[in-house]
Parts: structure tokens; C-alpha cells; sequence
């Protein structure tokens, strides 16, 4: 999985691309947990995933929780319909902001 992160201000795009699941959830922990520190505006850009499972659901669950707790946002954009539907199976259709 490729992860791409911009930064302005206080905003944060995350960008990804490939496979988030239990191979590649820790890579993301790493790369975009310790940089929400100081982001009140988060965007997650799927344009490019093409597979979403349990631990990656668990890493956006995470991610949320800390906007949350920041008063910040947090949105998923560009979702595909398989991670639509994984989205809807699983509930985080009415956690997570999507666009």
C-alpha cells in the first residue's frame, strides 16, 4: 500500500493507494497516527484502494476517535463500491462522514 500525506495548516490529506488490511494497517498507524497531533481537519482520499479489512476499519476508527477528541472532522472521500458496501455490512456507514 502507498500512503500519501499533505499537510496545510492544520488540515491533513491522507491519500491511499493498494490494500489497507492486517499487512499494511501498521504502516498507516505509523504514518498518519502521530501526525494528527496538531490537524483538526482530516480528509481520507480512496480514490485509489482497492481493498479495505477489519484492521483497516479499525485504523479509520481510530483516527476518528482522535478527531473527535480534538473537536475536529474527519472525512472518507472517493469510495469505491466494494468499500461501500464493507462500509454498510459493518455499520461505519453512520460512524464516518462520506463523501
Amino acid at each position: 500500500m502507498n500512503i500519501s500525506i499533505s499537510k496545510e495548516g492544520t488540515k491533513m490529506v491522507v491519500a491511499l493507494e493498494g490494500r489497507l488490511d492486517s499487512n499494511t494497517a501498521v504502516d498507516f498507524d505509523k504514518q498518519v497516527i502521530p501526525q494528527l497531533e496538531d490537524v483538526n481537519e482530516l480528509i481520507i482520499d480512496m480514490d485509489s484502494l482497492a481493498y479495505l479489512s477489519s484492521a483497516g476499519l479499525r485504523e479509520l476508527l481510530s483516527c476518528q476517535k482522535i478527531m473527535s477528541g480534538v473537536s475536529g472532522s474527519m472525512v472518507v472521500k472517493n469510495v469505491n463500491e466494494l468499500i461501500q458496501e464493507v462500509f454498510e455490512a459493518t455499520g461505519f456507514d453512520s460512524i464516518l462522514t462520506i463523501e
